[in-house]
């Protein structure tokens, strides 16, 4: 499979600037930058495709190619909230848009995927690794980020903001890692 490419990434981080200074109980704007690059480097250990939860944490645009079309388009990243656009290479290589009413977003146990409607047909296509892109949306809106993944950058940020090897380091990741294990991407 095609690796999926971020197209539009989230405007918000799930963990505010004033979140992580309450948690790390700084009261002072001197180290605003430090601390915000830390919860963006936090919450890239977490987020999207690459990271080790395989799903996007606040809304953003992702788009998954494919070689053709099939019965199931499977989409990596979740939660998958709404398709953008399904567009494809037509028979002379010209770049089509696909018809809305001609698939559906469906999600079952093994994550997103979209597919034909009854009686619809895909188009035929030509032959390249990139004939069919999907565009989607997936994320969650900022304010309805898991809390077990909030308290995981939380605890990363204070990990990356204290910077030093202590023993208490051992019992951060263990939580770190109990609370994000029910939302880790997992192959059925």
């Amino acid at each position: 499979m095609i690796v999926p490419v971020r197209t539009v990434a989230p405007v918000n981080m799930p963990v505010s600037l004033a979140e992580a200074k309450a948690h790390l109980r700084v009261d002072h704007d001197d180290q605003d930058d430090l601390i915000t690059a830390q919860i963006k480097a936090a919450t890239a250990y977490l987020d999207g495709y690459a990271g080790i939860l395989g799903r996007a944490l606040v809304t953003q645009t992702w788009r998954q190619d494919f070689a053709g079309f099939a019965d199931r388009l499977a989409l990596p990243v979740s939660p998958v909230t709404a398709i953008v656009s399904v567009s494809y290479f037509d028979v002379g290589n010209v770049v089509q848009t696909l018809d809305p009413s001609v698939c559906d977003l469906f999600t079952d146990a093994r994550g997103a995927y979209v597919s034909l409607r009854p009686g619809q047909s895909w188009p035929a296509t030509f032959y390249r690794p990139d004939a069919v892109s999907v565009t989607f949306t997936a994320g969650f809106g900022a304010a309805d980020v898991p809390e077990p993944i909030r308290q995981a950058i939380l605890l990363i940020v204070q990990r990356l903001f204290d910077g030093t090897d202590t023993s208490i380091d051992v019992a951060i990741d263990r939580t770190v890692h109990a609370l994000i294990a029910p939302y880790r991407r997992s192959p059925i």
